[in-house]
């Protein structure tokens, strides 16, 4: 991936004493409307020509920028481990980051940066945008506004997790889900408060806001394997749709979206199908397809045939965490009973043990 990097030192009084990174990926925030019409993206050395109220923050910004802007409907791990690295090589000259993205695929990206980078101790704010910001009624300003204040930390309020700011709300980004497609307040967090709310001041909810201990080195993870596959569940599902699914060449895992609080059908061969992948060491996961409450594995007959055939129980981890999280652990392990492990184990927050 090529990237260019522009500095640009917002009007300031006094020299800015906080830096933040801005990294632009694509999305509909960088977009503007040339002389026919149709939207591309504008040159972000000249951002503050789009939104000249970033001066008053009195920011050092720093721009990097996709030379190809990438639709989020185009994002791949990959891309996930591009941006990761320029955090990883830009983090100790930042006080934090924003990283600009479309609002399609935000939750994945988000949720897989938060276990990128491991020990986290500064600011990554994803955000994004509606409308392009050439719009009249762009959502674009404020939430580039007060994303980079949010991760500039100054007032003494620093957020080291990896977020999503949106429509006025800062969200845990693995606890994040795009809800809507037409409204500003697109994203929600079901399953765990917002840090954060903004008003006519940011206020923080100190007591969900992850805190690291002590000055650990960030840890950098970058290997993904996407041999994965998401298995819906509905009622009627057949035999064969669901064992076109394990049956994919080369599979490793697979997200199953169950009903509930976990349950599945318990025809035989419905059990046969998942027996048999165990077997061939597929690792299966077990999420809900509630956005809100959590897996209870074993709570109802129809799923303590799930216990018992090793599939794992996905708690209250949102899609998105679930499979970007599998994906991570299937990069770097081998092993079921390690796999098994780390995916119970909460790394960032994504997930609730009780």
């Amino acid at each position: 991936m090529h990237y260019k990097k522009d500095n640009i030192i917002t009007s300031a009084k006094n020299a800015p004493d906080s830096s933040v990174l801005i990294i632009y990926t694509g999305g509909t925030l960088g977009m503007v409307h040339d002389s026919s019409g149709a939207l591309i993206p504008f040159d972000f050395a000249s951002i503050l020509d789009h939104v000249p109220s970033l001066r008053l923050l009195e920011l050092n910004l720093t721009v990097i920028a996709f030379e190809n802007p990438i639709d989020s409907s185009d994002i791949t791990p990959t891309d996930w481990i591009e941006v990761g690295h320029i955090i990883k090589e830009n983090y100790d000259d930042f006080d934090g980051f924003v990283v600009l993205h479309g609002t399609d695929t935000m939750a994945f990206t988000a949720s897989a940066m938060s276990f990128m980078l491991e020990n986290l101790q500064k600011p990554v704010i994803f955000t994004g945008a509606q409308l392009p910001i050439s719009s009249l009624r762009s959502d674009a300003r404020e939430n580039l506004i007060t994303a980079l204040e949010i991760a500039s930390g100054r007032g003494g309020t620093v957020v080291p997790e990896v977020c999503v700011y949106f429509d006025y709300v800062l969200l845990r980004g693995n606890r994040s889900k795009k809800v809507e497609s037409l409204h500003f307040d697109a994203f929600e967090s079901e399953n765990y408060p917002v840090l954060a709310e903004s008003g006519v001041v940011i206020n923080y909810n100190q007591a969900v806001i992850h805190k690291p201990e002590g000055d650990i080195p960030l840890v950098f993870h970058e290997s993904f394997d996407n041999n994965v596959a998401i298995l819906k569940l509905y009622p009627g599902i057949s035999r064969k749709a669901v064992e076109a699914v394990f049956g994919i060449e080369g599979l490793r895992g697979v997200i199953m979206e169950t009903f509930g609080s976990g349950n599945a059908p318990t025809v035989s061969w419905f059990k046969e199908v998942l027996e048999d992948a165990r077997n061939k060491g597929i690792v299966i996961v077990n999420v809900s397809q509630c956005p809100g409450g959590r897996v209870l594995q074993g709570r109802y007959g129809t799923s303590k045939q799930l216990e018992a055939l090793n599939v794992i129980e996905g708690a209250d981890l949102t899609l998105e965490a679930a499979l970007s999280k599998l994906m991570m652990i299937l990069g770097e392990e081998e092993d079921f009973k390690v796999i098994r492990k780390r995916f119970i184990e909460p790394i960032c927050g994504e997930l609730s043990l009780n």
